[in-house]
């Protein structure tokens, strides 16, 4: 028992560095979940975890990953039962076998493939994933004497695209499934060869879990997507952060409201007051207070939308513009070399997405450098718009403040940061990388108050606190 509860605890901590939110109670409802069920059973065991740990199913891929390695389906060695009866895995080589196409192991394997992405048995697909990290993903680490796993030498060996031509054949023409359509046939293929891919991945977790401890293992899983950075994601994971944006914004919304309900008291209302005293016999136990309503500010957003920064410039402005009704008014203006209004590209009722597609097609933000000018973007916008920012007015600057050693132009940003109500700059790069380079983060913080926001969860606190 004492075991399983470290198991346990070491899963509940993992779960909270990747970024999921578990309280406490939580973990206790998850212990009171696994006395219902057997513990024998892995699938249960994961159901019940997921049932209590996970309020999102956003969250639910580094679940899984986590959960396959704190709780493995093998340890070491041992034979993974196919569903054909066999029970023996393949030999694991000490060392990256020569390539040979007639390898007998590989053409087993290669067969079995075939099978599953045919029928999708599952249980089959984990011991082909098995064999096949044993025999074709051990690589020399980077110690001596040290061994490594690699998903892309399993698949580079199985080359599983060259079984699509016969796939297609058996699920277009064969006996049991003849007439499928083919877009129907090849988007099966791929959800299979996903799953096979997932569970070399598992596999490949597992046997680093067995070599550098659990919890060193976890620490290289992949973090909940809140966590993941705007600017090197990959395109599955940008799609789950653009699906995030909208349900980021109404939790936003909704804890603004509850905080301004909570808010410090507003002018004395001496009707309610009086009117509670005649419960307590006219005894003044506690005073009302009118609500407070506070004035809604302007916000003003000047963004970089250079090559550099441009996925943390959409998705900043996906979630200001999810948030508008929180501000007066918004106007956005976007630069590179050259400034342009962009505001009439995110009227209400238009798609975010669509907005920001024209802003990058139409908005006259590139001059004839066609590299990030953060001085002439200032400068300009100085001359052209100098009524946009008055004292009601939130200014809001992204961008990696990368000069390219241009001029700053610093005493007009700090007019523009001197008129406004309040004034802040979102840096997308990590505070190690400002001032490397070309960067002049420090210059510009000094008269700007400077933040990293490098992913969901760091933009979802700044504009809370933002519109606050």
């Amino acid at each position: 028992m004492t075991g399983l509860l470290d198991r346990h605890v070491g899963f509940a901590a993992a779960l909270r560095q990747a970024g999921l939110p578990v309280s406490i109670a939580e973990t206790l409802d998850a212990v009171e979940a696994l006395r219902m069920i057997e513990l024998v059973d892995r699938e249960s065991l994961r159901a019940a975890y997921a049932a209590t740990v996970v309020k999102r199913q956003l969250y639910r891929p580094v679940f899984d990953a986590l959960f396959d390695l704190y709780f493995p389906a093998t340890a070491g060695a041992g034979a993974v039962r196919r569903s054909d009866g066999m029970a023996e895995p393949a030999p694991e080589r000490p060392a990256p076998a020569p390539w040979e196409v007639d390898d007998p192991v590989r053409l087993r394997l290669r067969e079995e493939l075939f099978a599953f992405l045919l029928d999708g048995d599952e249980q089959l697909a984990a011991g082909i994933a098995r064999d096949a990290v044993s025999s074709f993903g051990v690589q020399s680490g980077t110690q001596r004497g040290r061994q490594s796993w690699s998903r892309m030498s399993v698949l580079d060996r199985l080359a599983p695209q060259t079984l699509m031509a016969g796939l297609l054949e058996q699920l277009l023409h064969g006996s049991q499934q003849h007439g499928l359509a083919e877009p129907v046939a090849r988007a099966m293929i791929a959800r299979r060869l996903s799953t096979f891919t997932a569970l070399v991945d598992t596999d490949i977790r597992r046997r680093m879990a067995e070599r550098d401890g659990t919890e060193a293992a976890a620490k290289t899983s992949r973090r909940s997507i809140d966590t993941v950075s705007l600017q090197s994601a990959t395109k599955v994971e940008l799609a789950e952060i653009r699906r995030e944006i909208q349900p980021l914004a109404r939790r936003l919304a909704a804890r603004l409201a509850q905080q301004r309900r909570r808010g410090r008291r507003g002018q004395l209302d001496m009707r309610r007051t009086i009117r509670e005293s005649l419960s307590t016999g006219g005894v003044l136990f506690d005073t009302q207070h009118k609500p407070r309503r506070p004035a809604r500010t302007d916000l003003v957003v000047l963004c970089d939308v250079s090559q550099s920064v441009t996925s943390f410039a959409h998705f900043t402005l996906l979630l200001v513009y999810a948030l508008r009704e929180q501000f007066s008014r918004v106007r956005t203006f976007a630069f590179v070399d050259e400034i342009d209004e962009v505001t009439k590209y995110f009227l209400p009722g238009v798609d975010v997405l669509e907005a920001v597609q024209q802003m990058g097609e139409q908005a006259n933000v590139t001059g004839l450098l066609g590299r990030t000018d953060y001085g002439a973007a200032i400068e300009k916008f100085g001359q052209r718009w100098p009524e946009a920012i008055g004292r009601r007015s939130s200014l809001l600057i992204l961008g990696d403040a990368r000069s390219n050693y241009a001029s700053l132009a610093l005493p007009q940003l700090e007019q523009m940061a001197t008129r406004a109500h309040r004034a802040h700059w979102l840096n997308p790069e990590r505070r190690s990388m400002w001032d490397t380079g070309d960067s002049v983060a420090s210059r510009y913080d000094a008269i700007v108050p400077m933040v990293e926001c490098r992913n969901l969860a760091q933009l979802g606190e700044f504009v809370r606190d933002l519109v606050d």
